[in-house]
């Protein structure tokens, strides 16, 4: 049984991992500024995810410590929005560096949420963790910051990785019930061109990539979790129509995302961007997905 401190577990993320976690046994600490939220059988501890507190004495012999720290990028890109997205991310990342410096029994490994979207718009070739190349604009220097501020923390007890996570599909949460809800009134065509790349990882192999990194105590840096096969968004969208045997898709063009973004307080660059990230280093590592196609994926999320 291991001893897992998962920082900002009160999210999608954090309560699929909660799950997982708590399923095979293991202690779950999770550190929110809800405490009153959450599966009952983990322990939850306040914390403000900015200034040490007593919250820091729960990462003492700790074996596992999961940073998912951050305000949601689901949201319009104004000045204050901006800002939260940024300092959550980086101001979490900083104080738990600090707390684990004041340990004399550290978590073995620190593993810090991160984004697939630090990479450029790419449909000319995949991107991966040593040759892919990083993109400009707001989202991309928050990764870079949060990157940043994270492999600039020292921990030498500690070994730590970055999860460069792409978008999650799974039926209990996330982005799919947004996409069959679309299917279903008829919207589940392509959206733009539908020729941005759709680079995603189903919750099984999320889960599983991640107990694969904590298990490897040789492997550091950073890791792409992703499908070894994103597709383009036409193909995504028709895996989801298929799925729901609905019988066509509207189309949405630029414009119209760009009206329904404004009216629903998000941005549509999640989901006009193409993200064509591979995972490199996790394949060479040993790591096998359990869900290797689009359908598979879109099927276990109907089910």
């Amino acid at each position: 049984m291991a001893r897992i401190i998962l920082a900002g577990g009160s999210g999608f993320t954090g309560q699929l991992l909660t799950r997982h976690f708590l399923a095979r046994g293991d202690e779950v600490v999770i550190l929110t500024r809800t405490p009153d939220k959450g599966p009952t059988a983990a322990q939850h501890v306040y914390w403000d995810a900015t200034t040490l507190g007593p919250w820091a004495q729960h990462l003492e012999n700790a074996d596992v410590l999961l940073n998912l720290t951050g305000k949601s990028v689901n949201c319009r890109y104004h000045e204050k929005n901006k800002r939260a997205i940024l300092s959550s991310r980086v101001n979490a990342t900083q104080v738990l560096g600090q707390a684990l410096r004041l340990l004399k029994h550290p978590p073995k490994v620190w593993l810090n949420a991160a984004s697939a979207t630090i990479y450029r718009h790419a449909q000319d070739r995949p991107q991966d963790e040593r040759t892919g190349e990083v993109g400009k604009g707001f989202s991309v220097e928050v990764c870079q910051a949060w990157e940043s501020t994270f492999f600039g923390q020292e921990t030498p007890g500690t070994r730590k990785v970055a999860l460069r996570m792409a978008i999650v599909l799974d039926k209990d949460g996330g982005v799919m019930p947004y996409f069959l809800n679309l299917a279903r009134f008829g919207l589940g065509g392509r959206q733009g061109n539908g020729l941005q790349c759709f680079s995603w990882i189903h919750a099984q192999d999320l889960v599983e990539s991640i107990d694969f990194l904590i298990a490897h105590q040789e492997l550091e840096g950073v890791f792409n979790l992703a499908s070894p096969r994103p597709v383009p968004n036409h193909h995504f969208m028709c895996a989801v129509r298929q799925a729901l045997k609905a019988p066509f898709g509207l189309p949405a063009t630029k414009w119209m995302l760009e009206i329904g973004a404004l009216v629903l307080g998000t941005e549509t660059e999640l989901l006009l961007k193409s993200r064509w990230v591979v995972p490199t280093r996790l394949l060479e590592a040993g790591y096998r997905f359990k869900v290797n196609t689009i359908e598979e994926a879109v099927k276990l999320c109907v089910e």
